[in-house]
């Protein structure tokens, strides 16, 4: 992924990349049509089929990025690697990521992409278990699903393993590549694995199989660049009013999820994206999303580095990098300063 050479194989991943993008704008979801008529087409990838995702699902459905004149399209894949090789491409414009080892292996390797803004500044998810394992030292000796090595779940996993004092050579925890949540759960279900992190949806489904909750990270309190948003430094220095008018969208649907009077709404969005059951508890889950999103949209550079001090456990090369070389929040905090 250098910058001046690219092997052939490495452009054939591209190119089968970019088509694999322009298929899945296929597939985009699409709000109903808008008063106001958008001047710029934005791409904006996403990898976490999660209620961290809330947020952009509410600045989609109320027509938030129309109001700055943007086309906005929400773009699911599969993984994160797929999603770093779109944007090395230049498929899209933005990538809703957290500071994963995908990520930030990326950008070690010399794509320029940089946060612009940080939504979840703080480690969240739901870490299940076994119903045997009673704390986390029972730990030691079992297996972990993931859905990809380095990717999301992989590195909340991480990030509790090591709040906890666990290391998975040390102490013999294997992280087993699954899939997704969904996968991840019937995995669960089926004893194939001792547990994973899952996101708010999956409660209702795991505590039905006998899945123990070990904790909410939550409430651990560990500083993470949780789910944020990458873009490309090339693309912010052509285009900072692009980029500018996507996060004002971002700040006004932030107010707008912390806003009581907007409940119905916000769990209606967050339902009909995620595909969720009408049954879903509406105050448990709008009490969930206003607690991962305050009123910020700067990315946290205290996150960012803890980050880098995991993941410089396992490899060296994070141990050089710098969490001030990986943020641009020169246009958040100018939008946030009025």
């Amino acid at each position: 992924m250098g910058r001046k050479h690219m092997s052939h194989s490495r452009r054939g991943q591209i190119r089968l990349t970019a088509i694999l993008i322009a298929f899945l704008s296929l597939f985009t979801f699409v709000a109903a049509p808008s008063a106001a008529t958008p001047t710029r087409k934005v791409r904006i990838l996403f990898a976490d089929f999660s209620e961290r995702m809330g947020l952009f699902f509410v600045a989609k459905d109320q027509r938030f990025f129309d109001e700055q004149g943007l086309d906005a399209d929400l773009i699911q894949v599969n993984t994160g690697p797929v999603a770093v090789a779109a944007m090395a491409a230049n498929e899209a414009e933005f990538y809703t990521v957290s500071a994963t080892a995908s990520a930030l292996g990326a950008i070690a390797s010399g794509l320029d992409l940089v946060w612009v803004a940080g939504m979840i500044n703080k480690l969240d998810g739901y870490f299940y278990v076994n119903p045997k394992i009673q704390k986390p030292d029972d730990l030691k000796g079992k297996t972990l699903g993931v859905q990809s090595i380095g990717g999301g779940i992989w590195m909340f996993a991480m990030m509790a393993l090591d709040h906890w004092g666990l290391v998975p050579e040390r102490d013999k925890i294997q992280m087993r590549v699954i899939g997704d949540q969904s996968v991840l759960a019937q995995a669960m279900a089926q004893n194939l694995i001792d547990g994973s992190v899952w996101g708010y949806a999956y409660n209702s489904a795991l505590q039905k199989t006998g899945a123990r909750l070990l904790v909410d990270l939550t409430t651990l309190n560990i500083p993470y660049q949780g789910t944020g948003l990458v873009a490309r430094r090339g693309f912010i220095a052509n285009s900072p009013d692009v980029v500018e008018r996507t996060l004002r969208a971002f700040v006004k649907a932030k107010g707008f999820v912390q806003d009581k009077n907007n409940q119905a709404v916000v769990v209606r969005s967050t339902q009909k994206w995620l595909r969720m059951s009408p049954n879903t508890n509406a105050d448990e889950l709008f009490d969930r999303m206003r607690l991962l999103y305050d009123r910020r949209v700067a990315p946290t550079r205290e996150g960012m580095q803890n980050a880098l001090r995991v993941l410089s456990k396992a490899d060296a090369r994070y141990s050089k990098m710098k969490a001030e070389d990986l943020v641009d929040d020169r246009i958040v905090r100018k939008i946030e300063g009025q």
